[in-house]
């Protein structure tokens, strides 16, 4: 049986605030989805999820750099 563990990744909030300042001049406001972390139980393999910030119907993905 093959376990997949999913652990939530939250945006970081300077990006968030970056984000929001730029839809702002725009008088939009963003959508902002969570990603996660998706790790394979008792194996090596791990898939990042990115987050998606959704503006005007338009899906964009980003990540946090630490």
């Amino acid at each position: 049986m093959v376990n997949v563990i999913k652990k939530e990744n939250p945006i970081d909030n300077t990006l968030k605030k970056k984000l929001e300042f730029i839809c702002s001049f725009c008088n939009t406001t963003p959508t902002f989805y969570n990603g996660s972390i998706r790790t394979i139980e008792h194996t090596n393999l791990m898939y990042v999820e990115p987050h998606r910030v959704i503006i005007k119907g338009i899906t964009f993905l980003v990540f946090n750099y630490k």
